[in-house]
């Protein structure tokens, strides 16, 4: 009954300008988003509660303020959030890269690189090391890597005996971690995105968002270490573990059926290979991506120029003054235009065949804009409510500044663990994390720039620990994907991952993220932590024969 009558009780005004929050209920649609992922383990309809919820409010709880609230949603604050020329310039280089992806994989150029990698691999260990190399070459898109190593590296392995388990394995741990920190990627669209639109909120806080991104790289601990231990792994051939135990079993294997995927189902994830006939030239993968990364720079370097004009005084701050989406947009669309171009002037696919492969790979960015559109919809929603602000006024003087990152981090761990979502993870957090990381900082007196570790340290928390929740879920797509796509049975591939990914997780979390909030640096942090990690390797390790036979 107390909850009905909070309920029924008009808490802001019909009017949107009048919203100032008195009470709890400002944090409720971001909470409301985060539990109903949990539960539903759905992020689209967690994320639009969440708005509708967050509509609701501002319209007066009642009972019209309710269907009030759900058309508001859609014709004011998703609309908005679409609207709004930055996030169209995000999600037009989301679908551009996308659509480039799709190109390189059907004329041959992904195939063309493989081939590059794979001829080294003529042991055990040099075939896990082709992988986590290839790993790294595929950088531009955790779906693509995913689909690509596995599906290419699995008949290498296999005569080299080595486990899908450790094939799916290496496949994963270099697909999302390289795709956060990589500096042009289809991840790089949507993690900006989310954080532009919250840096828009918060006046006193002048940072560009592709600079704030990058600025965090450096404390984005569990993907570095994610993949710096997959090359400890694979370099010195010991495993522990249920790991260990596979590698064993597919050394002794006299056939390579164990505990193996169905080949049917792992067929189902291949990507389109490419055009039967047509020569396999891997510079018509690496010019389109060089491309990318060569206009993305100069995009920022000229914007940047252009607007910082005379006050430039070094290369930081040209690239802090840039335009980062417009620069976005130039390097992916060049991109794709220099891999069509490829493609047609070698006649290795019609016009109406580029464009069909360009189409597949748009459409399979589809869903993570949905996503991406309700979790800026729902920041724009937690801004009108104030709810950094009520959070701050409860919590500023009584949460440790330094204890942010590491929370972060756990929290954005959990909920792409019971989620299955990265991206999900990161679209509902990031809106709420850095307003209110910013606004704790500046109740306890750290808005200095000696401070700003901190707020880059929440930040890559987000962002990592959505990764490392991710390695650990049963129910994530990308270790969904890295188990068909490696012919591994999926509970195998969990069962035998999920030591490493914590290990690497509570290292990362131990060593860099609380320290480094205290004051460490951020590179001691890692350098400590590759040191711990492969001291634990070489200590609780067991190395398995490498030869083929």
């Amino acid at each position: 009954m107390v909850l009905l009558t909070l309920l029924a009780t008009p808490a802001w005004a019909q009017d949107p300008a009048d919203t100032t929050p008195i009470s709890w209920i400002s944090v409720l649609p971001p909470l409301l988003a985060i539990l109903l992922a949990l539960a539903l383990r759905q992020v689209i309809p967690a994320l639009f509660f969440g708005v509708w919820f967050g509509a609701w409010a501002i319209n007066g709880f009642s009972f019209f303020g309710l269907w009030q609230g759900l058309l508001d949603s859609f014709q004011i604050h998703i609309l908005d959030a679409v609207a709004d020329s930055d996030h169209a310039a995000v999600i037009l280089f989301s679908f551009m890269i996308g659509g480039t992806v799709g190109i390189i994989s059907r004329n041959g150029g992904m195939q063309g690189v493989v081939n590059l990698i794979v001829g080294w691999a003529d042991d055990a260990r040099h075939a896990c090391l082709a992988t986590a190399t290839l790993g790294l070459a595929v950088f531009f898109d955790d779906y693509a890597n995913t689909l690509v190593v596995g599906n290419t590296m699995r008949p290498v392995t296999d005569s080299m005996k080595v486990s899908r388990a450790k094939l799916a394995y290496i496949v994963d741990s270099t697909a999302a971690p390289v795709a956060t920190f990589a500096l042009v990627t289809t991840w790089i669209g949507y993690q900006v995105g989310l954080i532009g639109e919250s840096l828009s909120y918060i006046p006193d806080l002048d940072a560009e968002a592709y600079l704030m991104f990058l600025s965090t790289i450096p404390y984005s601990f569990y993907p570095l270490l994610a993949v710096f231990f997959v090359f400890m792994v694979c370099y010195t051939g010991r495993d522990f573990g249920p790991m260990a135990k596979s590698e064993r079993e597919a050394r002794s294997q006299t056939d390579d059926s164990g505990g193996h995927l169905d080949s049917a189902l792992a067929a189902d994830c291949e990507l389109d290979g490419p055009v039967e006939g047509k020569p396999l030239r891997a510079i018509n993968a690496i010019l389109p991506i060089a491309v990318l990364v060569l206009s993305v720079m100069g995009g920022l370097y000229f914007t940047g120029s252009v607007a910082a004009g005379e006050n430039a005084t070094g290369l930081k701050d040209i690239i802090g003054a840039a335009d980062s989406y417009k620069s976005l947009m130039w390097g992916s669309l060049i991109a794709m235009i220099t891999a069509a171009a490829l493609t047609l002037s070698q006649r290795i696919m019609s016009l109406e065949e580029v464009v069909n492969a360009w189409y597949k790979g748009v459409k399979a960015m589809f869903y993570a804009m949905i996503i991406l559109a309700l979790a800026w919809a729902l920041g724009g929603i937690t801004e009108v409510l104030g709810t950094a602000d009520y959070l701050v006024s409860v919590l500023g003087d009584t949460l440790p500044v330094q204890w942010l990152p590491v929370i972060v981090f756990v929290l954005a761990a959990f909920t792409a663990f019971a989620t299955g979502s990265s991206w999900g993870a990161m679209g509902i957090l990031i809106p709420l994390v850095i307003p209110l990381t910013w606004a704790v900082m500046k109740a306890n007196g750290f808005s200095g720039p000696e401070d700003m570790h901190i707020l880059y340290s929440s930040i890559a928390g987000v962002l990592a620990g959505s990764v490392w929740g991710d390695h650990c879920s049963p129910i994530s797509d990308t270790t969904i994907l890295s188990s068909m796509a490696s012919g591994c049975n999926h509970i195998e591939h969990v069962r035998t991952q999920i030591p490493y990914a914590l290990l690497v997780g509570l290292v990362s979390m131990l060593v860099c993220s609380i320290p480094v909030a205290f004051g460490f640096p951020w590179w001691a942090g890692l350098s400590t932590s590759a040191v711990l990690l492969l001291a634990v390797l070489l200590a609780v390790g067991r190395k398995t024969d490498s030869r083929p036979g």
